[in-house]
């Protein structure tokens, strides 16, 4: 799930900036007003869970050892919520965790999902998550269940988010976000268990923007693409005035990491069942705070670049889009199916459909969207 484009463009600021190896003194360069406006966002209570456990939720998540004790205590907990993605994950998938040292020097979280031993795996779907999200959590439900029709899953945690290095929240280049994408997934992609067999990335949300950039940057290294709720068009009345535009330009170069204050409750929108909402914050690891300055600006160019670039899509590609989500608007798939170039395109809606359709609708609404993902993944392979 992610809630970068109901939270990002909202100019009024608040908060705070940590940050990573710079030297004390830089600090004593930054504007009064800047370093009198250091709040800490308040963490808010998780319903069902001991003090203790919340004591360890509410530390500073900025940087990732912080993100990987947190993780580490709530691992158990979170396996054991009542959600259909942890009830009815397949028992005997085979699972790694892994680390790999990107090109930044930076350390990138990295996970897989396979089918049980003995079952021959049709190809491989590499995952991209969203703004307000990781590559776990409610994915390992999502993860499993494609693992168990036969698929080598693949994801990792982009740099600043989940548990990989970087400051928690930030991206400072979409471009790089996406080189890395594509560093790891060639990494990935060469393991011996899906050598020579079909690839395909997966995107949902701000993750569906950086798997288009991926695909365009390196096309014939995939052989489809699979997009739910992306983030490629910010919709007219989502986008700030082009002066308003120049403004958070201008402020995203003085003080990059600063935090914008969202206005609404994003959770609202993305998740049309409470009982799964209130599940959310059980993702203790997931970015919720204000929206940086410098990550508000990368997002908004990103959308720019590839609105202008979505007829060079010529992939095989699937959408799939809650027909009522408010946050990434149906139209904006609806733009994209009707103006990417590849002939093998699928446009689904569902009907009712709030954001996350893949975390917070009724469970039927959840396990068709899986299921329509499967068909079209099985469609396009064949076992060799």
């Amino acid at each position: 799930m992610d809630f970068a484009l109901a939270s990002t463009f909202h100019p009024r600021l608040e908060s705070t900036h940590f940050r990573r190896n710079i030297p004390p003194k830089f600090f004593q360069r930054e504007p009064t007003l800047l370093r009198q406006t250091v709040i800490l966002a308040a963490q808010k209570k998780i319903d069902g869970v001991s003090d203790e456990l919340n004591s360890i939720a509410s530390q500073n998540l900025d940087h990732a050892p912080a993100r990987r004790r947190v993780r580490s205590a709530f691992a158990n907990v979170q396996q054991q919520l009542d959600h259909i993605l942890f009830k009815m994950a397949p028992a005997g998938m085979r699972t790694d965790e892994w680390y790999e040292v990107n090109s930044e020097g930076q350390e990138i979280f990295c996970k897989s999902w396979l089918p049980k031993p003995g079952v021959r795996i049709k190809g491989a779907l590499c995952f991209c998550h969203g703004y307000g999200d990781t590559c776990t959590f409610f994915f390992e439900g999502i993860a499993k269940h494609i693992a168990a029709t036969g698929y080598g899953v693949y994801a990792i945690d982009h740099p600043g988010f989940g548990l990989s290095e970087g400051l928690h929240g930030y991206i400072p280049s979409f471009d790089a976000v996406v080189d890395n994408v594509i560093e790891q997934f060639k990494i990935m992609k060469g393991r011996p268990e899906i050598r020579g067999l079909p690839r395909f990335i997966f995107g949902q949300s701000m993750g569906g923007a950086i798997a288009i950039k991926a695909l365009l940057k390196a096309p014939k290294e995939w052989d489809g693409i699979v997009l739910v709720a992306p983030m490629c068009k910010i919709s007219d009345e989502m986008k700030p005035p082009v002066p308003l535009q120049q403004v958070l330009i201008f402020l995203s170069k003085l003080m990059p990491q600063a935090k914008l204050v969202p206005q609404k409750d994003i959770a609202d929108l993305a998740f049309r069942e409470l009982s799964k909402k209130n599940l959310a914050p059980y993702n203790v690891i997931s970015y919720s705070d204000q929206t940086r300055l410098k990550t508000a600006v990368e997002l908004l160019n990103a959308t720019k670049y590839i609105e202008s670039r979505v007829d060079k899509v010529s992939t095989p590609m699937l959408i799939l889009h809650g027909a009522a989500d408010r946050v990434t608007d149906p139209r904006i798939s609806q733009f994209l199916y009707n103006n990417a170039s590849t002939n093998d395109k699928t446009l689904k809606l569902y009907e009712g459909g709030f954001h996350s359709i893949l975390e917070g609708e009724p469970d039927d609404v959840i396990l068709t969207v899986l299921n329509d993902i499967v068909s079209w993944l099985d469609s396009r392979t064949t076992l060799k």
